[in-house]
């Protein structure tokens, strides 16, 4: 067979030659013999507008495309993101590249670090990012932020945030990881891209061609990745549906999970405004984009009267977003605590203090115990991972799901064995992760707290309940037999005392925070 000759066509700057020379590579491998043309494109020399103005508008796309059908170049390798959803007459995305991690970066100046807010920047903090989708997700979380547009490719907005034009910017892990940029200098936060949900197609490489051009579209079926085709086509499809809102601030990321498909989106009509989230889960991609256009525009939510047991006095991300949906959010803790003095005894051999809970930490730091200054500190979850850094001190570790044996697991990943470490806990709460550890590591339980139920506490009419602890759900024991509706566990703790109290659990949250409670909530309304 005669060598097949390519030449591929791209923009100019760093990140996009960088993936020009990725599928030269791999078009290399196939036996191929390749050439790389650079062309600017109008985004590229369009330095006024923001990007949501340009980003899947054909701004970075349309010389590359107009030299596809001028049979100037064979191949055109573009973000996938800034195509169009449409493709112009003649031409095809014959193939997409494996997904690069889709997640947004923080990238942060030491200056303006704050652990102990969301995102870790400080109060007031002035971010950059041109991406209205970005924005409103931003706000979302931290009302108090400045957000100035920023432009330039990337290594130019890194440059900017280093000369202090900003206190912190918004860029896509996936560029800056292919660019192996040195940040030693910075402070580099990575938001799951659950939370803020990224634009469609994010990460992904698009290879487009001639629609005549059958040879090489045959050619690149050696390198295209169907499973990655399969997901992003209902994140840009969903694009395609809201088409009509010229610049909406849209974020889609959908994976295929134990057999499932599983899509979040976040979609606001204005950079402004908080955000519609929704999540919704099916068997086939076939019709999964419709669904969710359809559902963004009923609101099922609208309405819906939602118990937490938890108290609600302080903004949060969930209470924002139920807002948003015009539901009707209710907390009230259903238990008190009371410290449990420390036992007089030497801690700074601890290498490691493990919380479990905001309120552990809260009664351990209280007392002032004698600590090693090299001691580390882990935390089950993300709401355990603030109270820490309120404390004054870093995080070494905090767990990504809310199984414990998944986070044991994640923790055992990143220790070796034979650490020492204290778990300050709550009498008789249950030790599903230091008896994992323990296995591994020298563990040493401490009490710092007791629970008990508030006296002649009841929990009021709902369409959704929601318990945050097993405590709490003993608290309410008396009047759960009353619960005819939807119950919601924060985790398999929580949802196995649930179950024990003779109640039906209808989801269980895969994260023990607001973005994986709010996603239970919607999935057990829609399933209602």
């Amino acid at each position: 067979m005669e060598q097949i000759k390519i030449t591929i066509g791209s923009r100019g700057s760093d990140l996009a030659l960088w993936q020009a020379y990725h599928i030269k590579d791999r078009l290399l491998a196939l036996g191929s013999e390749v050439e790389i043309k650079i062309f600017k494109t109008q985004g590229d020399k369009i330095q006024h507008l923001s990007l949501d103005k340009l980003e899947g508008k054909g701004f970075f796309t349309k010389e590359l495309e107009d030299a596809l059908l001028a049979n100037e170049i064979d191949l055109a390798v573009h973000s996938h993101k800034d195509l169009p959803t449409v493709s112009p007459s003649g031409l095809v995305i014959a193939a997409v590249s494996e997904r690069e991690d889709p997640s947004e970066l923080i990238l942060i100046r030491k200056e303006a670090y704050d652990g102990t807010l969301e995102f870790s920047f400080k109060k007031n903090a002035i971010i950059g990012t041109s991406s209205a989708r970005r924005k409103a997700q931003l706000l979302s979380f931290r009302k108090d932020v400045e957000i100035k547009d920023i432009r330039g490719n990337v290594p130019t907005r890194i440059q900017k945030l280093r000369e202090g034009q900003f206190d912190a910017i918004l860029l896509a892990k996936a560029g800056v990881s292919r660019l192996a940029l040195d940040l030693s200098d910075l402070i580099v936060y990575e938001v799951n891209p659950k939370k803020i949900v990224p634009a469609p197609a994010q990460g992904v490489l698009a290879l487009q061609i001639r629609e005549s051009d059958q040879n090489l579209a045959e050619f690149l079926k050696g390198i295209h990745q169907t499973d990655v085709q399969d997901c992003i086509g209902i994140e840009r499809k969903l694009l395609n549906l809201f088409e009509g809102g010229c610049h909406m601030p849209l974020g889609a990321y959908a994976i295929f999970e134990n057999n499932t498909y599983k899509l979040w989106v976040s979609k606001a009509e204005e950079a402004n405004e908080i955000p519609q989230r929704l999540y919704i889960e099916s068997t086939t991609a076939e019709g999964m984009a419709e669904r969710a256009l359809e559902i963004l525009n009923t609101n099922p939510l609208k309405e819906k009267n939602i118990f937490i047991s938890r108290n609600t006095n302080e903004v949060s991300f969930l209470k924002t977003s139920l807002e948003t949906a015009n539901a009707v959010l209710t907390g009230i803790s259903g238990i008190q605590t009371k410290t449990i003095v420390l036992p007089k005894q030497d801690y700074s051999e601890a290498q490691i203090i493990f919380f479990n809970s905001k309120n552990a930490v809260q009664h351990f730091f209280k007392q002032a115990p004698v600590l090693s200054n090299e001691v580390k500190y882990a935390a089950f979850g993300p709401g355990t991972e603030k109270a820490i850094y309120q404390q004054g001190v870093e995080v070494d570790f905090s767990g990504k799901s809310s199984d414990p044996m998944q986070v044991a697991a994640q923790f055992l990943s990143k220790f070796a064995d034979g650490k020492r470490i204290i778990f300050p806990k709550a009498v008789q709460s249950l030790q599903s992760v230091s008896s994992i550890l323990s296995r591994h590591h020298f563990v040493e339980q401490v009490d710092v707290y007791e629970t008990s139920s508030v006296e002649n506490v009841e929990l009021p009419n709902a369409d959704v309940y929601v318990f945050t602890s097993p405590s709490n759900v003993t608290a309410f024991s008396s009047s759960l037999i009353n619960i005819n509706t939807k119950v919601v566990a924060i985790g398999p703790s929580t949802a196995e005392a649930l179950t024990l109290k003779g109640i039906k659990v209808h989801a269980v949250s895969e994260r023990a925070d607001d973005i994986g409670l709010l996603d239970a909530i919607t999935s057990v309304v829609l399933n209602s």
